[in-house]
């Protein structure tokens, strides 16, 4: 069975290291670079956009995948599966919710903009971010002979961002089908409340809260992270 990772905004495929040992047990692994992270955005910052680059990027795998997203990826994921239900099996969600109108990006990208880049060493990034964010970063930034940067456009994450703010995705969300596991972080970036109406809108999907994490929840609190989503695994697979 195939299992497809999808990252957060500013993330790479390999922020997923420490969950591909253990979801080879379920099924054969794909990992996911978003377009506008280390290679060309669409031409359009759309969600749509992202979701046809990834359907197409995913197109030869003819079996239905268990799609599992963190953040933009699982708002991409729930876009993918409402547009091409035959090709889900099971999604989980971790950290995201429908509906961010009103809020801009402008002051989250002014901030990116000035961080002190490159960074010369994976100390400097973590002394900067933390542990935590550190270590995701690390994960995602290019690195060369001058040290660690951005491995897109600060311009290009502002205006992903700022879509979610002009939006919602409700209805979406109310096309997906498949089962579907929702993982909130205690200190989460979700507006309150809307991670749970998502799963009393859903006919088959599981709500947990996980606590002291933050929106990085499979790398805050990678235990309990892993039991969740192996719970929800054996329970949509029939093990």
């Amino acid at each position: 069975m195939p299992i497809l990772l999808l990252h957060g905004l500013m993330g790479s495929a390999r922020t997923w290291g420490d969950q591909v040992a253990w979801l080879r047990g379920y099924g054969h692994v794909y990992t996911f670079d978003a377009a506008g992270h280390g290679r060309a955005a669409p031409a359009e910052l759309t969600t749509e956009a992202f979701v046809a680059d990834l359907a197409a990027a995913t197109a030869p795998i003819t079996e239905p995948m268990v799609v599992i997203g963190h953040s933009m990826g699982g708002l991409h994921g729930w876009v993918f599966a409402a547009q091409y239900p035959r090709r889900v099996r099971a999604l989980v969600v971790e950290d995201i919710a429908p509906d961010f109108t009103g809020r801009t990006a402008q002051h989250w990208a002014a901030m990116i903009d000035a961080w002190p880049q490159p960074f010369p060493d994976e100390r400097a990034v973590l002394d900067f971010f933390g542990p935590v964010a550190g270590r995701y970063f690390l994960n995602s930034f290019e690195h060369g002979p001058d040290g660690y940067r951005l491995h897109g456009s600060v311009a290009t994450f502002r205006d992903i961002s700022e879509e979610w703010g002009t939006r919602d995705f409700w209805a979406q969300w109310r096309a997906v089908r498949a089962p579907v596991l929702l993982i909130e972080g205690e200190f989460t970036i979700t507006p309150e409340g809307q991670m749970r109406q998502m799963a009393a809108e859903h006919a088959d999907a599981d709500y947990v809260r996980i606590p002291d994490s933050g929106h990085l929840v499979h790398d805050d609190q990678p235990a309990r992270y892993r039991a969740e989503v192996e719970r929800f695994l054996r329970r949509v697979l029939g093990r």
